[in-house]
């Protein structure tokens, strides 16, 4: 799925395939349609449980009227686990047969304003294993998660997967992120350059990022440009995407940013494809944005000054979590 070209029909037309069961585990819940087809798929009988994340780490309560609406409706919804700080995953499973892991979230301006992925895998593993963490945060027990089938989990394991799909590249590295804060990935970035791999990386500025990360953000985009990587400015979308597309073959996206704490302490999910038909349109859209970006030089980020220039006006509910 690509946002906001597929929008929400196409998350309705996933939730409306569901006979028997749903497992939907959201950071954000707050659209109109998908909340209809959720009532839908209780009205023929399935099995709906919700879970959604309480608040964000700045204190928003964004699900609060969400939870008590599906509540109302007798749809079972339980607040995500007490074991990480937030739950940033996007996840969805249709009966035992697809998952949908992506990057946006279910409100209405991720289906059309901004720029967010989704993959839909009916591989018997990976959906098991979607599964699997689901009914360990639904049941707040632990869960160690076989990191072979292709899934990125996080608070534990994301960033050696992302740093190893990062080592694996040989010519191009397109990376897609908002967002900049992790010392680990910005060497192995750096280390793609020095062994001559050519690397394009699409931020969005400063928009949606928090003032206590724009530091890390503008420095890293900085160093990386002194080292010859192409970095450019997305702006006729809001990017709240998260990709990464290894030479022509392998892409990597999900819920987390280039961010300590979505590697170290919330929970997240992203997937791992080499599927053809996947990497083919996330490289074809990668490359709309990129014709549609400029280049961009990240401000000092210790002169605020020049922080707003050429920006998107802000959005208080645009933030990168």
């Amino acid at each position: 799925m690509v946002m906001p070209d597929d929008g929400a029909a196409a998350v309705v037309e996933l939730i409306d395939r569901a006979t028997q069961q749903l497992r939907l585990k959201q950071f954000k819940l707050q659209s109109p349609q998908i909340l209809d087809a959720l009532q839908r798929a209780q009205g023929r009988g399935v099995r709906l449980r919700v879970m959604l994340n309480p608040h964000t780490s700045g204190g928003d309560r964004w699900n609060d009227d969400t939870f008590n609406q599906l509540k109302d409706w007798g749809i079972e919804v339980a607040w995500a686990s007490e074991a990480f700080p937030v739950t940033h995953e996007k996840s969805l499973v249709v009966d035992r047969d697809a998952a949908l892991i992506a990057t946006f979230n279910l409100a209405d301006k991720y289906f059309t304003e901004t720029r967010d992925y989704g993959v839909v895998s009916e591989n018997p593993s990976v959906v098991a294993q979607v599964i699997a963490g689901f009914e360990a945060d639904w049941n707040r027990e632990s869960f160690q998660p076989d990191l072979d089938v292709g899934l990125v989990w996080s608070s534990r394991h994301s960033r050696g997967q992302m740093a190893r799909i990062i080592d694996i590249a040989e010519s191009t590295l397109w990376i897609q992120h908002p967002k900049f804060v992790d010392a680990v990935i910005l060497e192995r970035i750096i280390a793609a350059r020095e062994r001559g791999v050519k690397v394009r990386f699409l931020c969005g500025g400063k928009h949606g990022i928090s003032d206590w990360d724009i530091y890390d953000t503008f420095s890293s985009l900085r160093i990386m440009e002194r080292f010859g990587v192409k970095v450019r400015r997305q702006k006729h979308l809001k990017l709240h995407a998260k990709l990464i597309l290894v030479d022509d073959h392998y892409a990597q996206t999900g819920s987390m940013n280039i961010d300590r704490s979505a590697f170290d302490l919330r929970r997240e999910l992203g997937i791992e494809s080499d599927s053809p038909d996947v990497v083919k349109r996330l490289r074809q859209t990668f490359e709309i944005d990129w014709d549609q970006a400029s280049a961009y030089q990240a401000p000092d980020p210790l002169d605020p000054s020049l922080h707003e220039e050429g920006e998107l006006p802000p959005d208080p509910h645009f933030v990168h979590d």
